[in-house]
């Protein structure tokens, strides 16, 4: 959800971009033009060959204009991404939007970014280019506020597009005849060139002796950087000298027979053939058999996949270091773990390796069977205390799981497997950004594999359940009719209890609540002897949450005590959340209040650490009613603010919960009815204008929300989140030239902007803005102390 405030100097910037793991150097003109073409056009397109620094330049140039975007500005990469028909749904998964309706995921995108100031970067659109060409024109004629950064080998030719062949870096003039060693390090090219060769060997400098060799090397390799960063690791072992000499034999051997290809793409192809022939054996084996991972690996991936056939399993982690060192693997830190990827360019090459090996069939079909063995370890390891770590991982390799689950559904004979695979990722569809992705892989599964089989059931009430929280009742309700009809057939006891389980959730969903508790009490028992317990708290909990809807207190607070009990004795935290959350709510309407908070905000916490945002939201509802129940119904409308921009993102008001809206209905009726008109919305709009995290910290009052107003301490102000920007800097002194720089906007934009400021605030003068601002800011600070005496 987008974080406003007023004080946007102060305000919380939110994006995703990746963390630059070396220094950047130079490009200082072509960031200058990039933020020059996008203050003049929304549609900026970077082209140019592999390895010219074009993801590089483009994640430089947004981090430097994070400022101007208040609602972030967020990288797309799409290097990994085979299926066009998955570029929406990726891109809305980059922006970190959850889902859960059953709206086409363009639409959901398109209304998501319409009223935002994001900066969309697109990375790596060449083999896509006609669906990221289709998708930009989209997006952009109906999202006013949205630009777009796109890399590319080539432009996708959409309207109002301007392009920007990076260049490779600059070299030293050619017309100097002998630069100084101080001049000749200005050049860009050999800049990075002297800080990578830097990095191998401390204390390295372009120096009087070897500035020649140190040109002559720039200049061979054109002055492509990732040319440049691959000659430097040679100086792990070669003199400058043996380096030039070497490179100079190299590109004459390998280069010979490609005339008819473009010199550069040519000097970069020649020093990669060049680190391959410098790798052994084995290190070129593993560097081919890497490149059928997407997005990444860890060494348990690669041991697992790329070993075998002339790699022996314990030699794997000495081969990745090995190439760690040559820099042809990236070692990249997360959480507590190490991972690998390999640059787009240097992966396509490993690929045409494999291809040519004729092993590629044979690496495509263990990667697919590593995380299908993944997929079904985390689902049988999904109750008990490693759940969070499962879900974290699955995360991160949701890139390869995609790759996965298409070799499944495009190699004959393996549909079958990929309806097993998906039903084991149920968990991980619904507490990541992929729901909507999940059932479209099971809908896929299920059209392709007719046949009557344990699979199909099971894949059958997992796709249930996602219709149901997607508030799709009927589809749901015929996929559990088949199931039944089934299960009988099979005599698949696990697919009847699912079943009992998934119906009891429809017959909720109609109003059907005695009808519901029965198909609750029959899952509840199949499950348990089953020996299911995740069947058998997820009945548990429905279970208590019917029993309470109908008013039989003592039968609710038992059912979810036996729930807490089950989820204990496994060590299990998400259904346990979910329980105290159903327990919160009876206790709730005992009017024992304060146990009541205690119960969601020790959900809310689990519920935050897992960043579930339906969890999220059903705690933050009965914290809301809550409020609403102790006579806090200024609180209580700051929470129903909150509430709305939480269910808009998600999709689905109280999805899969929908029986409890009439306690939300009661709770805005009495808060309203307590406040006067104008009090309630300025509260609901307080709600409205916090951040995700910042919500988040409200509901469990552990602070106060920065936009708070005091009573009487000013009416809202009458500017535009962009007006409001621009006064801070028209405070800080900057002039009309240098906030369109700041803000990547045309300077006669930022004139027009200033005039609606003056004309809005009353003021005739610049220094009369700055004296609002300040007045502004001194009465938010006087909110953020009283914030620092304690929550309400």
């Amino acid at each position: 959800m987008s974080a406003v405030a007023q004080n946007t100097s102060k305000r919380q910037r939110m994006g995703r971009l990746p963390t630059e793991v070396t220094s950047f150097v130079g490009r200082r003109h072509e960031v200058a033009e990039v933020k020059k073409l996008l203050s003049a056009s929304r549609m900026v397109t970077l082209t140019g060959v592999g390895g010219v620094g074009k993801t590089r330049l483009a994640s430089r140039v947004a981090a430097d204009v994070r400022r101007a975007f208040l609602d972030g500005v967020w990288m797309v990469e799409l290097a990994a991404l085979e299926d066009p028909d998955l570029l929406v749904q990726t891109v809305t998964e980059s922006l970190e939007v959850r889902d859960y309706s059953s709206r086409p995921a363009m639409e959901v995108l398109t209304e998501y970014l319409r009223d935002k100031q994001v900066l969309l970067i697109l990375d790596n659109c060449e083999h896509l280019l006609h669906e990221c060409a289709t998708v930009a024109e989209a997006l952009l004629r109906s999202t006013p506020d949205l630009r777009i950064l796109a890399t590319s080998r080539q432009p996708l030719d959409i309207t109002g597009e301007q392009t920007l062949a990076v260049p490779t870096l600059s070299l030293p003039d050619s017309d100097v005849p002998r630069p100084s060693a101080t001049s000749l390090a200005q050049s860009d090219a050999v800049r990075l060139f002297t800080e990578r060769a830097g990095a191998i060997l401390p204390g390295f400098a372009v120096t009087e002796t070897n500035r020649n060799v140190v040109e002559r090397i720039c200049r061979r390799l054109d002055g492509i950087p990732l040319g440049i960063e691959l000659a430097a690791v040679r100086l792990r072992v070669l003199s400058p000298e043996q380096l030039l000499a070497r490179l100079d034999d190299q590109f004459r051997l390998l280069t010979s027979g490609s005339r008819t290809v473009l010199p550069r793409h040519q000097t970069l192809r020649a020093l990669i053939d060049w680190s391959h022939v410098l790798c052994t054996e084995h290190e070129q084996l593993l560097w081919a058999r890497t490149s059928v991972f997407s997005g990444g690996l860890d060494l348990e991936a690669a041991e697992a996949v790329c070993a075998g056939d002339g790699i022996e399993r314990d030699e794997v982690l000495d081969l990745v270091s090995g190439l760690v060192d040559k820099s042809v693997l990236l070692r990249e830190e997360q959480s507590c773990a190490v991972r690998y990827r390999l640059l787009e360019t240097i992966r396509q090459y490993g690929r045409e390796q494999l291809a040519a090996s004729g092993q590629e069939s044979t690496l495509q079909r263990r990667h697919r069977d590593y995380y299908q063995g993944l997929a079904a370890t985390a689902n049988a390891e999904l109750f008990g205390p490693s759940q969070v770590g499962w879900f974290t991982r699955l995360q991160q390799e949701h890139a390869n799981i995609r790759t996965a689950l298409d070799y499944c559904f495009t190699e004959p004979g393996e549909t079958r497997a990929g309806l097993s695979m998906s039903s084991d990722l149920l968990y991980h569809w619904i507490t990541s950004y992929y729901l909507g992705e999940g059932r479209r892989w099971l809908d896929r599964g299920l059209a392709a594999d007719t046949t009557a089989s344990a699979d199909r059931a099971r894949a059958l009430w997992a796709n249930s359940w996602l219709a149901i929280i997607q508030a799709d009742i009927t589809s749901a309700a015929a996929m559990l009719e088949e199931c039944r009809a089934m299960a009988e057939q099979l005599d698949a006891e696990p697919a009847r209890a699912y079943v009992a389980l998934y119906s009891g959730m429809v017959a909720m969903c109609r109003g059907e609540t005695d009808s519901a508790i029965k198909l609750y009490e029959e899952a509840a028992s199949r499950h348990r002897t089953n020996g299911d317990p995740v069947g058998h708290a997820s009945a548990l909990i429905r279970l208590c949450l019917a029993h309470s809807f109908l008013g039989d207190s003592a039968r609710a607070i038992a059912i979810g005590e036996e729930c807490l009990t089950v989820c204990d004795a496994h060590g299990e935290g998400w259904h346990k959340a979910y329980t105290m959350m159903a327990l919160g709510v009876e206790v709730w309407r005992q009017g024992d209040t304060a146990r009541a908070t205690a119960l969601e905000k020790e959900s809310l916490h689990f519920n935050r650490s897992l960043n579930d945002p339906l969890g999220v939201g059903v705690n933050l509802e009965v914290l809301a009613w809550i409020a609403s129940t102790e006579g806090d119904h200024r609180r209580a409308a700051t929470l129903l603010g909150i509430l709305r921009t939480v269910w808009e993102a998600i999709g689905a008001p109280l999805s899969g919960y929908g029986h409890l809206v009439r306690y939300h209905d009661a709770c805005e009726a009495q808060t309203r009815k307590a406040l006067s008109e104008s009090a309630f919305r300025t509260a609901f709009k307080e709600g409205t204008r916090l951040s995700y995290q910042e919500a988040l910290a409200y509901g469990l009052q552990e602070r106060m929300p920065q936009e708070e107003l005091a009573e009487g301490a000013g009416r809202p102000s009458p500017l535009t989140r962009r007006e409001t920007e621009i006064a801070g800097l028209v405070a800080e002194g900057l002039s009309n030239k240098e906030i369109a720089a700041a803000l990547v906007i045309a300077q006669r934009t930022a004139e027009g902007h200033i005039e609606h400021i003056l004309s809005k605030l009353g003021c005739s003068s610049r220094a009369q803005i700055a004296v609002w601002v300040a007045e502004r800011n001194r009465s938010s600070a006087g909110d953020e102390d009283g914030a620092s005496r304690g929550p309400r």
